[in-house]
């Protein structure tokens, strides 16, 4: 009996699908194209906010869905809008933000909007150009927020991410993708909870999804997968987890594992 394909295809973006160089290259995206032909949907899930998808918008498939902040936000690129905001309320994050104050009195403290990024002046924003805010963010609150972002630069990241971690306790919830900066969403708002929403909607399983990722704030989506790769380049509890490995993200990867999956 020939195994049943997956129905669809969840990925990651950096240090997943996109290159060194964060864009989806000539070899991807001829295989994006493809499985979409198949009619299999191929959803970004990703960290990245809003305005950092602008390039990776065109590579969208007809279903015209994309899973960013962490799952706190479902964008309709289609139609240009958001379709779900799951986001920290106000009341809570900022008491959030007073005890990060306190326990990480060095740290740059952020607050990812959907229309972008307030931060704290302790915060080093490594975007060119900086479009962000620089602001003690201890007045009233613009709105539900995708993301709180602690930057800590005067201890070992592990120490960091624990730090953070016995701040939130069971208010929110901590993950990273990148050493030395911890991204705090909404409780029970990950990658996994939205990418499981969208897939009820679809009416797809876990079992028919197969999903790629490196980091761990992917760990929960790839173990709701009923198949999951962590990339060759990835973190060494992601390929401790993954049922398999693919190729680095710089070698097409996830292109090449779509490729012999969908015989293209």
């Amino acid at each position: 009996m020939s195994p049943v394909l997956p129905r669809l295809v969840a990925t990651d973006l950096d240090g997943t699908l996109v290159g060194a160089d964060g864009l989806v290259s000539v070899r991807t995206a001829s295989v994006l194209r493809s499985v979409d032909a198949l009619g299999v949907p191929v959803v970004f899930v990703t960290a990245r906010p809003l305005r950092w998808m602008g390039d990776i918008w065109p590579h969208v498939g007809r279903h015209s869905l994309a899973i960013v902040s962490n799952g706190a936000i479902l964008y309709d690129v289609g139609a240009g809008r958001v379709s779900d905001i799951t986001g920290i309320e106000p009341a809570v994050g900022a008491e959030i933000l007073a005890d990060l104050r306190v326990a990480l009195p060095e740290a740059g403290l952020g607050l990812e909007y959907v229309a972008g990024l307030h931060r704290t002046a302790l915060y080093v924003s490594d975007e060119v150009p900086d479009p962000s805010v620089v602001d003690d963010l201890t007045g009233d609150w613009l709105g539900p927020v995708a993301k709180m972002l602690v930057k800590d630069s005067s201890m070992p990241a592990e120490e960091l991410r624990t730090r953070v971690a016995q701040v939130v306790g069971d208010r929110a919830t901590p993950t990273w993708s990148v050493p030395g900066l911890v991204e705090i969403s909404a409780v029970g708002v990950t990658k996994a909870w939205r990418l499981r929403s969208v897939c009820e909607e679809l009416g797809v399983p876990a079992a028919e999804v197969v999903a790629f990722g490196d980091m761990p704030n992917d760990l929960e989506m790839l173990r709701w997968a009923g198949v999951s790769y962590a990339m060759a380049n990835g973190h060494d509890s992601v390929r401790a987890t993954a049922r398999f490995v693919a190729p680095a993200n710089t070698d097409d990867g996830v292109a090449q594992v779509l490729e012999e999956l969908y015989g293209l």
